[in-house]
């Protein structure tokens, strides 16, 4: 990527405003673009030199995949490619309107970030395992052989200063050929102000998935390229219509985050003011981290409204929002027996547990919130705020009970802990693999090795479709936290590591056996 970093280039084409074109030069002069537009059901979507590629994916039965993708490897073909082309695969088979479809799409980028972590002769796995699953699901959907996503042209009036608004009237409308044209309209130019406007849609409404789909599907262009913005980011769009019409379906009513996002930008003057640089204390994050995870909704949102009003920095008070979702998963009792499968025992907490669900929502706003303009940025946080909060019914008031087991520990030399670790992973012993990570991070030992024992399960685990997503979120969170709140989170993730061992993932023995890894 013309030696730019992935960051580096999210937050180029996130801040960019909509200065290219629309539509002919006449509206580009008026600020409008009427061109009609509709999706035609007859011509395929194409994916230029990757579309071989795309095909493969979409169209070899399952059990013949791994062997193909990794000849493709031994031929040159790279792990950044195979991951774009299983991407817009994924996109042009489901559009985000299949639950295993587009969870698989939010693991891929994780996947691919896991394997940069792994040596050489492993970084495939996590990859192929993700791939396998990938071409499973469009195969059990027999979406091998029909799309969900065709061509659409560029349609519909849209007023380059309320395209977000009008976007989400459409959305909200369930006009699903209109949200379509105007969204194509609106992808004409830059992807960074496509992103923007589609966020008005995305923050209407709290939904892991919603928000997790939208941030990685931008995040993916750092790998596809930008000239694939539309076919990725448009899934967000239908996943929206498809939720607002199961709600009109349903009766079910809407979220209040409607009326009391604008209300709180507007009381707050959050448009208008500036973004603040104040830096918080350790103790500041942690007070309005306990109001968000102790609160309601409108109280969590509220709180962050008031933080970001009061100059404070946008990354601590993102700081304190992902706290807020850390607490959720360290004082989750378990999954009851009522709602367990049989890869969701009673007493788990991967998948989509509370705290999970939560930590990954949290991260994907704070993600969106650093790459978006001051509209988006300021609103991102508040809705995260929202979100987060309201759940502490859900949970105990006080923590998962490991105190036992740290005590146990007779030890706090790094290896030894490690070897312990893996131990109480493989045994579903999520006190104890709680405590050894609490002790590990109490001495401040490197914490690199206790995420290589935790990426390792991370990539032979299933995790109920969360295992890439939920690593990649405790990593990049893990980086960005202060030393006061870091090994929480590495804490969190040895719960979840231990909840999701003995449920390996479809593919991942395939994979090691063609590689050749044990």
């Amino acid at each position: 990527m013309s030696g730019r970093s992935r960051r580096e280039f999210l937050e180029d084409v996130g801040r960019g405003m909509l200065v290219a074109s629309v539509g002919a030069t006449t509206a580009v002069d008026l600020g409008l673009s009427t061109c009609q537009a509709a999706e035609d059901p007859g011509e395929r979507l194409t994916f230029g030199s990757l579309e071989p590629l795309v095909s493969l994916m979409q169209e070899t039965p399952a059990d013949r995949l791994l062997p193909l993708l990794v000849g493709k490897l031994g031929q040159g073909t790279d792990l950044k490619t195979l991951i774009s082309a299983a991407a817009l695969a994924n996109a042009r088979a489901f559009g985000g309107q299949d639950y295993t479809g587009y969870h698989t799409l939010m693991a891929l980028l994780p996947a691919y970030e896991m394997s940069q972590e792994l040596p050489q002769e492993r970084q495939a796995l996590p990859i192929l395992k993700v791939l396998y699953r990938n071409t499973s699901r469009i195969h059990d959907q027999d979406a091998d052989d029909h799309d969900t996503l065709h061509p659409v042209a560029h349609g519909a009036v849209v007023d380059v200063d309320r395209a977000g608004e009008q976007l989400r009237e459409s959305v909200r409308a369930i006009d699903w050929d209109q949200a379509e044209a105007q969204f194509a309209t609106i992808a004409t130019g830059p992807p960074g102000e496509a992103f923007n406007h589609l966020q008005f849609a995305v923050q209407d409404e709290i939904n892991v998935h919603r928000v997790v789909l939208a941030w990685r599907s931008w995040a993916l262009l750092s790998l596809t390229g930008e000239q694939h913005a539309h076919s990725l980011l448009r899934q967000s769009v239908r996943f929206c219509l498809q939720s607002e019409e199961s709600f009109e379906e349903r009766g079910n009513p809407r979220s209040p985050i409607r009326s009391l996002l604008p209300q709180l930008l507007d009381e707050h003057h959050l448009l208008s003011r500036p973004i603040g640089t104040r830096p918080a204390e350790d103790g500041w994050i942690e007070e309005l981290g306990r109001t968000i995870f102790r609160g309601t909704r409108e109280q969590g949102a509220a709180a962050v409204a008031s933080a970001l009003a009061e100059g404070f920095d946008p990354e601590d008070v993102g700081a304190a929002i992902s706290l807020a979702a850390n607490l959720l998963v360290l004082h989750d009792p378990g999954r009851l027996e009522r709602n367990s499968t049989p890869v969701k025992p009673p007493g788990c907490v991967h998948g989509d547990s509370v705290g999970v669900h939560a930590s990954d929502a949290a991260n994907a706003w704070r993600s969106i919130a650093r790459v978006s303009n001051h509209r988006n940025q300021v609103a991102s946080l508040v809705v995260a705020g929202f979100h987060t909060a309201g759940q502490h019914g859900r949970v105990t008031d006080n923590p998962y009970p490991y105190t036992d087991a740290l005590e146990s520990l007779s030890t706090n030399d790094g290896p030894t802990l490690l070897l312990q670790l893996e131990k109480a992973i493989r045994s579903n012993e999520q006190a104890r693999a709680s405590a050894i990570a609490h002790r590990y991070g109490e001495h401040d030992l490197p914490s690199r090795p206790l995420f290589d024992v935790l990426l390792k399960y991370a990539v032979s685990e299933d995790g109920a479709l969360h295992a890439e997503k939920y690593y990649r979120t405790v990593a990049e969170e893990f980086a960005s936290s202060r030393p006061a709140f870091r090994w929480q989170q590495a804490i969190a993730l040895a719960r979840v590591t231990a909840s999701e061992h003995g449920y390996a993932a479809p593919g991942y023995a395939e994979a090691c056996d063609l590689l050749g890894v044990s």
